[in-house]
């Protein structure tokens, strides 16, 4: 059986539930509002892919091979902004909180020169009603893939006229590494110490798919002992749409938190110099003097 990762939503829909011509009508429309960003707006993701998921090739069209659903944009989260009023809930105990985005947080001084930002804390919820400020830091993070774009993917549905949904022309994967350990990761580290100094908390919000590929994090078990709150978001169906949710919340510290994304713990060296021993009789080369 083969099977690939292509298109779970489209500009909101299921995809797998799409007849030919709405497939054509797609692929050939400009941006139009995203149904999930909140306040709403413009979809400003090029081809208006929400979400991966795997397909599996069938006679009568692709048909996807589980559940599992990979979110690959950002906005996909604040779906009614219930994503905001969880997190709020949580960790500032109101259900309604003010939702401002890029706030200068690293500044640096060049010379003679003001200060310049040179960092910004992505998003920032707030207890407006509270004196002093009460509020957390949100990082959201969606699940970069690797492979082919979908732009000649999309290209080609304008002209599909076939049985079902097409099955993806080109290979690619959702890239966890690159979403935890290579931007997930640095982006905690630089942040949460000083948040967590000030006396404040950070939501990381990630889907279930983004979650269990991560090693697994030790819990605290009270929101005082936590750097770090992770909020899961998963997905289930209703009336050709999908809609998510939170549905897990995990205290951790940022030490904790910064294992899991590195996925593990090393290997022995009695190990790691058997397969060097085994690579370097498969391939590389050996530097001859001048």
């Amino acid at each position: 059986m083969t099977a690939k990762y292509g298109i779970a939503e489209w500009y909101g829909h299921d995809f797998s539930s799409l007849k030919p011509d709405m497939i054509r009508k797609y692929a050939n429309q400009p941006p139009v509002p995203c149904p999930f960003r909140y306040p709403q707006g413009k979809c400003n993701k090029a081809g208006g892919v929400c979400s991966l998921r795997l397909y599996k090739d069938e006679p009568g069209g692709a048909h996807p091979l589980d559940q599992n659903i990979v979110t690959t944009c950002p906005n996909r989260f604040v779906e009614k902004g219930r994503m905001f009023s969880e997190v709020s809930k949580r960790l500032l105990g109101t259900d309604t909180p003010f939702v401002t985005t890029e706030i200068p947080f690293l500044m640096a001084e060049r010379g003679e020169e003001h200060s310049k930002s040179v960092g910004m804390l992505d998003m920032v919820l707030v207890d407006s009603n509270s004196s002093p400020l009460h509020w957390c830091a949100v990082e959201i993070q969606a699940v970069y893939f690797s492979g082919k774009s979908m732009s000649k993917e999309i290209t080609s549905y304008k002209k599909w006229y076939g049985s079902g949904t097409p099955f993806p022309s080109e290979t690619r994967r959702p890239d966890f590494r690159s979403s935890g350990p290579k931007r997930l990761m640095p982006q905690l580290q630089i942040k949460v110490p000083t948040i967590s100094r000030w006396g404040k908390k950070t939501a990381v919000v990630i889907d279930r798919s983004f979650w269990d590929s991560l090693s697994q994090m030790p819990k605290v078990r009270h929101i005082s002992n936590c750097d770090i709150a992770w909020f899961i978001m998963d997905y289930t169906r209703s009336h050709g749409r999908y809609t998510i949710d939170v549905v897990d919340v995990v205290f951790t510290t940022l030490q904790d938190a910064v294992t899991g994304l590195t996925g593990g713990v090393p290997t022995s060296l009695e190990t790691f110099e058997e397969k060097l021993r085994t690579k370097m009789n498969q391939s590389g080369f050996s530097v001859q003097p001048g």
